[in-house]
C-alpha cells in the first residue's frame, strides 16, 4: 500500500489519524516512504542542507550545500561535526550529579546515589533543545551510540543512489 506525501507529513508531524498511522507503521513499507520522509523532513527544516539521513526527532545527518561534506545538524541549524564524529562531544553538555539535580526529575528519596549514577544531558548550543539522555556510571566516557552505514542503508536497504559527498 503506498501513501501520498501529505500523509507521510502529516505522520512526521504527529496529526495523522490514529488507524492510519497504524496502517501505516505495521504494514509492509512501500518503495518510495523514505524519499516521502526526507521530504517531509526537509519542508520542516530551514536550512538549505540535504537531509541525508535522520537521526533523531531533532537532529540529522546533512549533506552541506556548500561543501558537499556530511554533518550532523540540528533542526535549528546548529552544526555539530563531521557525521562520523560522537556529536555528543560537541554539544552543551548538564550532567546531574548531586541529589538537588537529581531531584528535579525524581521524587526525593527515589533517584539513583550520584556516587554510582549520574545524567548526562546533551543540549544543542544554539537553540537548547535537549538531544539525548545517558545514565552512566560517574566515571564512564561520553557514549558514542552509533555510526551508521550511509551507503549500505541506501544501497542495500531503501534502494536509492547514495548521497555524494566530499571526501
Amino acid at each position: 500500500m503506498s501513501y501520498t506525501n501529505e500523509q507521510v507529513a502529516h505522520l512526521v508531524e504527529g496529526t495523522l489519524d490514529w488507524e492510519t498511522t497504524f496502517r501505516m507503521l505495521s504494514m509492509p513499507k512501500d518503495n518510495g516512504r523514505f524519499e516521502q520522509y526526507l521530504t517531509a523532513l526537509q519542508a520542516k527544516v530551514g536550512f538549505k542542507d540535504r537531509i541525508v539521513l535522520p537521526l533523531s526527532p531533532h537532529m540529522y545527518i546533512v549533506q552541506s550545500a556548500k561543501t558537499k561534506q556530511w554533518v550532523i545538524k540540528c533542526d535549528c541549524g546548529h552544526e555539530f561535526c563531521d557525521y562520523t564524529d560522537n556529536w555528543k562531544l560537541h554539544a552543551a553538555i548538564y550532567v546531574r550529579d548531586t541529589e538537588e539535580a537529581m531531584t528535579e526529575v525524581y521524587p526525593k528519596l527515589m533517584a539513583p546515589d550520584t556516587q554510582w549514577q549520574v545524567y548526562r544531558e546533551y543540549y544543542c548550543p544554539t537553540c537548547g533543545t535537549m538531544h539525548d539522555v545517558e545514565a552512566p556510571t560517574p566515571w564512564y566516557p561520553v557514549i558514542h551510540d552509533f555510526e551508521p552505514d550511509i551507503e549500505a542503508f541506501y544501497k542495500e536497504w531503501v534502494g536509492l543512489p547514495v548521497p555524494e559527498r566530499a571526501a
